[in-house]
């Protein structure tokens, strides 16, 4: 089809999960927050390492075990370059590993802030059909609805209108997908030929990076 304005929204989160931790600082359960830094020790061929977290308040310290008493040969040398230097790309993904986290620690907070990342992928004049393609690497702690909402300048009650009249759709499909948080690969089309305000939530959809 030729009415179609295509674009890519690429959202990362701006805050990596924060476990709640007792404090010895506080006295009490803290959020804590990564240091982005890596301590390893090694006793003999074989390392220990952790990440390191910090009191949001008073900076405490504390030291999330990623593993204990592997060798160098079982790790790798990719690996094993990257824990030496706290290689920002290595320490995310831990910092993203809700899985391990939850082995750590009773709650886990996930600041709902991101950044978001526009690019048109296809436009024609004269579109009528805007479709939004996500993609994401790490899960996001925000509502589909509130996403679209914020980022096209609509308000929520009228994407659901849309939905409800059969004017805004998602793949894969569900029955609430406006209440669930986005995932890699959905796509969200909206038919905005009858809407007089299409040419501004067109040029919303695919404006520069925000966040």
């Amino acid at each position: 089809m030729c009415n179609i304005l295509q674009v890519r929204w690429t959202i990362s989160p701006r805050t990596s999960p924060q476990p709640w931790i007792a404090c010895s600082g506080c006295g009490y359960p803290r959020p804590f927050r990564s240091s982005g830094k890596i301590r390893l020790n090694a006793n003999g061929k074989r390392l220990d390492a952790w990440l390191i977290y910090k009191c949001i308040d008073c900076d405490k310290t504390w030291n999330r075990t990623l593993f204990e008493r592997r060798t160098i040969h079982d790790l790798g040398p990719s690996a094993l370059e990257a824990l030496q230097r706290s290689d920002p790309d290595w320490v995310r993904a831990q910092e993203f590993d809700l899985d391990g986290l939850k082995r750590k620690a009773k709650r886990i907070e996930e600041p709902p802030d991101v950044i978001i990342r526009k690019e048109a992928i296809r436009a024609v004049s004269g579109w009528t059909l805007l479709d939004i393609e996500i993609s994401t690497e790490f899960p996001i702690n925000l509502r589909l609805d509130r996403l679209l909402a914020s980022e096209l300048a609509i308000s929520r009650s009228r994407l659901q209108a849309l939905r409800d009249g059969n004017k805004l759709k998602a793949r894969p499909d569900s029955s609430d997908f406006l209440r669930h948080r986005p995932k890699d690969g959905m796509r969200i089309s909206l038919d905005l030929s009858e809407s007089a305000d299409r040419q501004a939530i067109g040029d919303a959809a695919s404006n520069s990076e925000r966040g």
